[in-house]
This record gives C-alpha cells, sequence and structure tokens, in this order.
C-alpha cells in the first residue's frame, strides 16, 4: 500500500510545475554606448576674488550595462567667462569617471544620478598644485527625439582641494565645490 502512493507522488507533483515562458522578441535595438557633447559651466570657487563662472565644452562617453547601469567618463574644458568681473584669465578641465544609474520616467523622457572621481586642473593661473583630486554627484534629464538621438541636461556638484595661497606644497586642507552643469545632444549607438 505504501509502494502505490511514493510511486505516484514524484508524477503529481511534477505535472504542477508551471512552465517558463519563452522570452518576448523585440525588435528594438540594444545600445550599449552613449556620447555626449555640449556646452558646459563650472564655477570657479579655487581663485580667489574670482566672482564669476566659466563656461566651455563638456563631453562624456557611457558604457551601459543593462537597463538602468552604467560607467561613464567625462571630460570638459571650461575657458571663457561669464561675465567680465574675474580679475585673471583662468581655465579649468575636469577629467571624471564614475558609475552611473538611470531609469526611465514618463514617456521619452528618463533621469540618471551619477557619482564621478577623477581630477581638475586650474590653468593659466598661478596656483601650485594646479592639479586636484575631486569627486562629485549629480543629476540629470534626458529626453528621447528618437531611438539614436536626445537631449540632455545634468547638473552637480564637484568638490575638490587647491590651495589658498598661491605655491604652497603638500596636500591642502582647503576643499572647494564647484557647482557644474551641462546641456547638449547625446547619441546611442
Amino acid at each position: 500500500m505504501a509502494a502505490v502512493p511514493a510511486v505516484l507522488l514524484p508524477l503529481v507533483s511534477h505535472s504542477q510545475i508551471k512552465l517558463e515562458k519563452p522570452p518576448t522578441a523585440t525588435n528594438e535595438p540594444v545600445y550599449k554606448y552613449e556620447v555626449f557633447a555640449g556646452w558646459g559651466y563650472t564655477s570657479i570657487n579655487q581663485v580667489s576674488n574670482s566672482n564669476s563662472g566659466l563656461q566651455g565644452v563638456s563631453a562624456s562617453v557611457t558604457r551601459d550595462f543593462g537597463k538602468y547601469f552604467g560607467v561613464t567618463a567625462e571630460g570638459g574644458h571650461y575657458a571663457w567667462t561669464v561675465t567680465r568681473s574675474n580679475p585673471d584669465k583662468v581655465s579649468v578641465d575636469h577629467f571624471l569617471v564614475g558609475p552611473v544609474l538611470h531609469a526611465p520616467l514618463y514617456g521619452p523622457t528618463s533621469i540618471f544620478i551619477h557619482g564621478l572621481l577623477g581630477t581638475v586642473h586650474t590653468g593659466d593661473i598661478s596656483i601650485s598644485p594646479n592639479y586636484s583630486f575631486a569627486g562629485g554627484i549629480g543629476l540629470g534629464m534626458d529626453y528621447a527625439l528618437n531611438q539614436r538621438w536626445g537631449l540632455r541636461l545634468y547638473g552637480d556638484d564637484i568638490g575638490s582641494s587647491f590651495s589658498v595661497t598661491p605655491y604652497t606644497t603638500g596636500d591642502s586642507p582647503h576643499r572647494r565645490f564647484n557647482a557644474h552643469a551641462g546641456f547638449g545632444v547625446t547619441y546611442k549607438f
């Protein structure tokens, strides 16, 4: 008597397994890379008596590893003053890398947040050291014009540590946070 349920039980439990659905085929291409190029702005709090920020070009390349996560490399060159109130001609260069999380918001609009680490260079002024370790966090919004092209608006706060007194060697405990923003076009491939 005990052998009959023991033989039939595996057949009953096997018949209750739900089969997995095959993945749905989609005609949409999957893009792994995205490039951005456009106008950028940065404040220059590390320069004494600077009353205005700088504008210039900003660019980035992002490698996506799935629908929501990627790694981005960003650079920018800012050399043109927003107003004439700065006493010196200064330039700032950013070289930053970090993770990015993005998610759809509504329709063709999506948002992203990134954390960046790298270096900032302050040029055309006698400040030493003129390179500093930098890092920050930022938010942005993308608007898809079609499958490949889009518009991007973002802003972040980049922290660095430049010396207050020129020609001071060694590590500087003087942290500066510069507002940083950009607007431009994106292309996916």
